[in-house]
């Protein structure tokens, strides 16, 4: 195989439910090919560099294998390889959200009627 399309890849490698959640991800920019947007029906080669961003991680992968059927996880990984820069950047993006969970100010539970009348009172002196 020379030749597979982006979308029945990314299926493939299982980044994707489906091919059409694929489609939708490479349509909305998502998906990179050597930096360069792509289209769904875009033909891939083994060498290539894709940048994947799902939720909050970004990953740069390279394409060591082609495939158009989806098999198990363990040879789906074999399809690629991501970058140990982009390993290294998404573990230290998610060490800096956990700090910043820890972090969150936002209250536990809604205001009590009487709690929402001082907060208007407090807002209403304020405003004079």
């Amino acid at each position: 195989m020379e030749k597979v399309r982006i979308d029945k890849w990314l299926w493939a490698a299982r980044f994707y439910k489906t091919r059409n959640i694929a489609k939708q991800a490479i349509d909305g920019g998502k998906v990179h090919c050597q930096g360069q947007r792509v289209k769904p029906s875009k033909e891939i080669e083994c060498g290539v560099e894709l940048t994947i961003r799902q939720g909050h991680d970004e990953k740069t992968v390279l394409v060591i294998a082609l495939s158009d059927k989806r098999r198990g996880a363990p040879e789906a990984a074999k399809l690629y390889q991501e970058t140990e820069a982009s390993i290294a950047k998404r573990e230290a993006q998610a060490a800096q959200r956990k700090v910043l969970r820890g972090l969150d100010m936002t209250p536990d539970h809604r205001p009590t009627k009487k709690q929402r009348r001082q907060i208007h009172r407090f807002r209403e002196q304020d405003l004079e």
